[in-house]
């Protein structure tokens, strides 16, 4: 194996799924300046859209989760060629 490939700042986060504030913690080196408390413990916080706690693929429900806006993001940036 080649040295000095991994990253340094490889430790426990914690994700949160912002559309059923699911939180589950696993390792990560991904960059965060945000911190949650579980169980009397601080973790780096990371925000997610979507996980496996609310992915459709995972859950088996059809239920579309739009909490950016993007369909109204989409209608609005093309309502202007509509004549």
């Amino acid at each position: 194996m080649k040295a000095d490939i991994h990253p340094e700042n490889f430790r426990v986060v914690a994700f949160k799924d912002m559309s059923n504030d699911e939180v589950f913690l696993t390792k990560s080196a991904a960059d965060t300046k945000e911190t949650i408390e579980i169980e009397g413990t601080e973790y780096p916080l990371i925000k997610l859209e979507i996980s496996r706690t609310s992915h459709p693929f995972y859950t088996g429900k059809a239920k579309l989760v739009d909490t950016a806006g993007r369909i109204d993001k989409f209608k609005n940036k093309y309502a202007k060629f509509k004549k």
